[in-house]
């Protein structure tokens, strides 16, 4: 099969004939994957290409559903799943965009060996493959189609040249003329243009097309035509015979750039940028961390460069005044200019200036951010005397002159935890460069790829930091490497001996930037080590007590990053930081200034996650969330319980609706350790709110199962809570009702009118259960109703779902299974607005049940196994066990005995033998398990 992707996508039969594809998101399928044929494409990858920046909710199952109409098209063979995404299994020379590229190529190698016809020929054959534009049917896929446009048209201005050579020049002026106009900035079609124009005897026509070009060039981008350009004029002008023939090559100067012992990874991106800006402005700034890579990115940016190019290394200098004679010395003007009569030698800043007033040059001045100042004034009144003067800086900070380009040196790209191929990233992929070069045959394979990406995660995938630690794999393992991070400053000490001091060990890296601190830059850098998933400003001026200017500062010095409305700092910045906080004394005050901020906040936050504001205080706290966890593990350890209890016990109604059942249960669980026998009065409702956190993993023993006994003698059934409101809905969880189903709806109608908003619905919803459970079903709708409307009232999401799920489960019960399925999907779209995954589980179970009770038994199966996996990761067990049990009810539908036992007795052993709220799926389960026996006894 063959497969077209340079105009409307195609997909050729053996006969030749086109195949039935479907829709247009069939057909961008095809194109991405065809485009990387025999190659895996990552989902993520597939999903924007074929959705934008903006995917729907659900595109998971989206490009699936995607992938199976493409399976049935081509054949399911041809599609091939993997973890890390889908492969087309093709020959790349069954895709014409690979093809074509091939053809290209070859016929660009035959023209520059001299073999201008069969260039023609090949090159003809290229372009030949395209019938329209490329990938059009993948219109999120802009940047793989404007490459190959690019190369589309390079291909062209190639067989252009092969004709011309050929002397097909009376034939190529109207084209050429046609391909100017759409490509007014190509010169080299205008070179062409030219050499056609002279070989057709039209000398004038061929100088106007200088002429224009030379002002079209000025107009738009402010240029003189290129060397091609001016060497064809010049041709024209004397009527050289050898016209159009490649313009000898310029000679550059390359003063003080070395030729580079190491390859260069992963940098594409930045060294384009630096170009595009190199072109757009005079002066451009590389800034960044130590060991960034800002020296070798600007080697190789300043390598690429036309004309002359002047390295300036400024760390060995360290006296501003220095900084002149330092550029003097890089372009080996050594000779100390005199004035008549043996006068003093002249400035330095005046040589300069007279050096490159007329000279073309880039400038390259590298480390200067310890003659910040130096650097800045002597660049200034440079750049205003010579006006073909271009500077590329680099430092840890920016000049702050006007017309400044500042390009921010970021680490190398790290891969993600679920990576399916990490070399695909570049931090990985020079670690595996660097490690090769000191022990031969080594490779980044499946039994050491997870320690190499620890190794390269933990040192936030600065260039430098990695290959010191590459460089340690002439005496140690991976897995030694790996496990010696936690002491990292001690490890990293073995760098080049040829290197600058401070770039020799990981901890001089760092300490060159922490002495360029002031005492204040130096304090909060320090104290800023407090927070462990960074800080906002005002965060970080009341925990730290400095001024936010100084953070800005910071930033500005490159020790911290700005992300997402967030000030970070690099894992090893901030290690380095928190020896010097330990030194200075400071950590238990700063820590408990960080749990008193946070315990504020959580009091904040917490009385508005249940109003039209939950959106916002969710995302707010899911932001804070590892500083939150922090605060509480502190607290405990430190032994200021009290604070912990009140942190967990305002954090409860987030974590629960967040899902975040294993690490917050953790944590209660440690201070419940902390707190052994030790009960404060007047806090019984945090206790009590502590234990039930605990309890929530799942993970019952006997002592938690004591204490539980004990949280029913301190607040029974009937107790409504009064400071922490959402400790309502926990109690009712894990303890359930009265044993008088009656007494609880009149103890719940009787304190209805007292209770604040929120409070008031979840008791009406919770009346409607019990209701439901007397059999009074229409009373029980109509209390739901009633909270329904309250809960919309107060903007609550949360609570819909609740009570949307409880009347769903209502109509299941009533074998209404069609209303039951239409709740249950409504439901679960409100949850994943709000991000609840439980809930997101929960009603997945209720659709599952609703499906396999309307013998949909794939669509069951699909939605317990995606309910299973968000249950597993977030850790709600009484989840998980439903979803399994209901793919085991699944299995028992059709007829597989011994995979609905697996299932069955799975769940069984999942479910928390100890919560009210399960009562229901342990009925199921016995109910299922008594099914399977009689299933194998008949056999």
């Amino acid at each position: 099969m063959r497969f077209q992707i340079l105009g409307p996508t195609t997909a050729l039969g053996e006969d030749g004939k086109p195949v039935a594809l479907g829709g247009p998101r069939v057909r961008a399928l095809l194109a991405l994957l065809a485009l990387h044929a025999g190659r895996i494409v990552g989902a993520d990858q597939l999903v924007e290409g074929m959705y934008g920046p903006h995917p729907p909710e659900g595109v998971a199952n989206a490009l699936q559903s995607q992938v199976s109409r493409l399976r049935r098209a081509l054949g399911k063979d041809l599609v091939e799943f993997h973890p890390a995404g889908y492969r087309l299994v093709a020959d790349p020379q069954d895709v014409d965009a690979r093809r074509f590229e091939q053809l290209a190529q070859a016929g660009r190698q035959a023209l520059a060996g001299g073999d201008p016809g069969r260039a023609a020929s090949l090159l003809r054959e290229a372009l030949e493959l395209w019938r329209g534009a490329p990938l059009a049917d993948a219109p999120y896929a802009e940047a793989a189609a404007t490459a190959l446009e690019e190369l589309r048209l390079t291909a062209t201005e190639d067989r252009v040249q092969a004709d011309l050579d050929l002397g097909r020049h009376r034939e190529l002026v109207a084209e050429l003329s046609q391909l100017i106009a759409a490509h007014p900035l190509r010169e080299r079609l205008r070179a062409q243009l030219m050499r056609a124009l002279y070989g057709s005897g039209r000398q004038a026509e061929a100088l106007t097309v200088y002429d224009d070009a030379r002002k079209v060039l000025d107009e738009e981008l402010g240029v003189e035509p290129g060397p091609e350009l001016a060497a064809a004029h010049l041709a024209v002008l004397r009527a050289d015979p050898a016209l159009g023939a490649p313009a000898p090559p310029v000679t550059r100067r390359r003063q003080g750039l070395r030729a580079q012992l190491t390859s260069f990874v992963g940098r594409g991106e930045e060294l384009a940028q630096v170009s595009k800006s190199l072109r757009a402005g005079r002066l451009v700034t590389l800034i960044g961390p130590g060991g960034a890579g800002k020296t070798r990115l600007a080697l190789e940016a300043a390598d690429q460069e036309p004309g002359d190019v002047c390295f300036v290394p400024l760390a060995p200098v360290s006296d501003g005044a220095d900084v002149p004679s330092a550029v003097l010395a890089a372009l080996d003007i050594r000779d100390g200019l005199r004035h008549p009569g043996d006068g003093p030698a002249v400035d330095p800043v005046a040589r300069l200036i007279t050096a490159l007033a007329d000279r073309k040059l880039l400038l390259v001045l590298d480390n200067c951010e310890h003659l910040i100042t130096a650097t800045a004034e002597l660049t200034d009144l440079l750049l205003a005397s010579c006006p073909d003067l271009r500077v590329l800086v680099t430092g840890r900070e920016a000049l702050g002159i006007t017309g400044e380009s500042i390009l921010p040196v970021a680490p190398l790209r790290l891969p993600p935890p679920e990576a399916g191929d990490p070399l695909a990233y570049p931090a990985v992929r020079l670690f595996a460069d660097r490690a090769a070069a000191v022990r031969p045959g080594f490779a980044v394979d499946a039994g050491n790829t997870a320690e190499v990406v620890r190794i390269c995660r933990a040192l936030d995938g600065l260039p430098l930091a990695i290959e010191l630690a590459a460089a340690r794999l002439r005496t140690l393992s991976v897995s030694d490497v790996a496990a010696r991070l936690d002491d990292r400053f001690r490890l990293l000490t073995r760098g080049s001996r040829t290197a600058l001091p401070r770039h020799q060990t990981l901890r001089a890296v760092v300490a060159w930037s922490w002495d360029l601190l002031d005492d204040s830059e130096q304090r909060l850098a320090r104290r800023l080590t407090a927070f462990v998933g960074g800080a906002r400003p005002e965060a970080a001026e009341r925990v730290c007590g400095l001024p936010e200017e100084v953070l800005f500062s910071l930033a500005e010095k490159s020790l911290v990053e700005f992300v997402d409305g967030r000030y970070r700092m690099l894992e090893t910045i901030q290690a380095y930081c928190a020896e010097r906080l330990a030194d200075s004394g400071e950590v238990e005050a700063m820590r408990d200034a960080h749990a008193a901020y946070y315990l504020d906040l959580v009091i904040a936050a917490d009385a508005r996650l249940r109003t039209r504001e939950q959106l916002e205080w969710l995302a707010r706290l899911d932001e804070e969330s590892d500083d939150l966890n922090a605060a509480v593990r502190w607290a405990t350890e430190s032994g200021r319980l009290e604070t912990a209890l009140r942190l967990l016990a305002h954090s409860a109604c987030y974590w629960w609706m967040r899902g975040n059942r294993a690490t917050s249960a953790a944590l209660a669980s440690a201070l419940l350790a902390r707190l052994g026998d030790t009960r404060f009065e007047g806090m019984e409702e945090e206790y009590v709110t502590c234990v039930l956190i605990t309890a929530w993993a799942g993970q019952i023993d006997d002592e938690l199962r004591a204490r539980l006994t004990e949280v029913r003698e301190l607040l029974p059934p009937t107790y409504l809570p009064r400071r922490f409101e959402f400790l309502m809905m926990l109690l009712s969880m894990f303890t359930g009702p009265p044993g008088d189903f009656m007494e609880a709806y009149e103890v719940v109608m009787r304190n209805l009118g007292d209770l604040p908003p929120w409070q008031e619905a979840l008791s009406l919803a919770g009346a409607g259960f019990v209701l439901q459970a007397l059999g009074r079903v229409g009373d029980a709708v109509e209390h739901f109703e009633r909270s329904l409307a309250a809960f919309k009232a107060i903007g609550e999401r949360w609570g819909t779902v609740l009570v949307v799920s409880g009347v769903g489960h209502l109509y299941h019960e009533r074998r209404d299974y069609r209303k039951a399925y239409a709740l249950a999907d409504e439901a679960l779209t409100t949850a994943r607005e709000l991000g609840a995954t439980t809930e997101i589980a929960e009603a997945l179970c209720r659709r599952g049940d609703a499906l396999l009770s309307l013998g949909d038994l794939p669509g069951a199966r699909a939605d317990y196994e995606l309910a299973a996996d968000l249950s597993r990761r977030n850790g709600s067990m009484e989840t998980l066990a439903w979803a399994h049990l209901g793919m085991g009810e699944v299995a028992l539908s059709r007829g597989d005995a011994e995979e609905a036992r697996d299932l069955v007795t799975q769940a069984r052993d999942e479910c928390p033998g100890d919560w009210y709220s399960t009562e229901d799926t342990r009925v199921r389960i016995a109910a299922a398990l008594t099914e399977v026996s009689r299933m194998v006894s008949e056999r």
